[in-house]
């Protein structure tokens, strides 16, 4: 959930849980066991979160769709971990054992694609135009996982590379859920392009802060080793801020990237020069940024507390610790 902080929808994101849960049940036991582990390690309930709030902000009343598609949405981002911690060869996932080294790979890959299939059962009763923007939100995190790939180590990559890498990585799908949160609820147009604009920049922020703690967070406090980014090669916004500090650092750091594989030494060496180029309190103003203009997005919405509510998440994701 959300480490404690009270955004007044608890009642409404266990309904969210429960509806998780149920659909996750299958005639296979160890299948119903992977897909919970999964889903026990999952993290915040962001997307699901980010629903209920925009539902709640544009006076939506009847939880039961929104509940449904905030579901689908979190099986989704589940779906994608099991996948991110292969890709990445993680070892662990908030404190816990990756799936796929718990339960093998073969079963953890076919867990990842039961989460994905679990998500469409429930998205797919809905009206076209929902169905169409949660398939994009698939494609956009497939592709996005491509790109990234593809820029591993390349000192070319931009600025305007990277948020976009993130953008359909992390923030189109809390955009989705911020969009159909605001649809379901019966918000006004004004109001649902507003929170959709609301949920990019929110989720651009939180991607950048996930950054920053992979350079700079406590290991204990998040679960898994820091530095997982540059041991695969990703060219985060830390990176590059780092690449282009006017220092000696992008000699060094080029160096470490540039590398078939990077040893333990390297890794601690590459995110010191992070650390010590200043990369991290850029990366954190960049944050703030796209914080203020999820907040800024917030102006067409009614004023009440589902609006409070959301301008509060802004506050919690941008200087979170985990």
């Amino acid at each position: 959930m959300t480490s404690g902080v009270d955004f007044g929808v608890e009642k409404e994101l266990t309904l969210v849980e429960e509806r998780i849960q149920e659909s996750i049940h299958s005639q296979e036991p160890l299948l119903t066991d992977i897909a919970r582990y999964v889903i026990q390690a999952g993290g915040k309930r962001i997307r699901p979160l980010v629903a209920v709030l925009a539902n709640k902000a544009v006076g939506g009343k009847n939880l039961d769709r929104v509940v449904e598609i905030a579901a689908a949405l979190e099986l989704i981002h589940s779906a994608t971990l099991v996948h991110d911690d292969i890709n990445d060869d993680g070892g662990f996932r908030r404190g816990r054992t990756a799936a796929y080294r718990k339960f093998g790979l073969q079963n953890a890959l076919v867990a990842g694609d039961f989460l994905f299939v679990k998500a469409f059962a429930i998205g797919g009763r809905f009206e076209p135009e929902v169905v169409e923007l949660t398939a994009a939100v698939c494609t956009g995190l497939a592709e996005a996982e491509i790109v990234q790939k593809r820029h591993i180590g390349d000192l070319s990559t931009t600025r305007d590379q990277y948020l976009e890498i993130i953008r359909r990585k992390t923030a189109m799908p809390i955009s989705a859920g911020a969009r159909l949160g605001a649809m379901f609820g019966g918000g006004t147009p004004e109001e649902v392009e507003a929170l959709t604009v609301y949920g990019t920049n929110l989720g651009l922020a939180f991607q950048i802060v996930d950054d920053i703690l992979d350079v700079a967070g406590d290991p204990r406090v998040l679960g898994k080793p820091v530095g997982t980014d540059l041991k695969e090669g990703n060219m985060t916004l830390l990176v590059l801020h780092a690449l282009n500090d006017g220092s000696d650092v992008r000699g060094h750091l080029s160096r470490i990237l540039q590398q078939p594989a990077r040893s333990e030494a390297d890794i601690a060496q590459g995110l010191a020069l992070i650390r010590d180029s200043g990369a991290v309190d850029r990366a954190r103003v960049d944050a703030e940024h796209f914080g203020f203009l999820a907040i800024a997005a917030l102006d067409p919405v009614r004023p009440g507390p589902g609006k409070d509510a959301l301008a509060r998440l802004v506050d919690f994701v941008v200087r979170r610790n985990a």
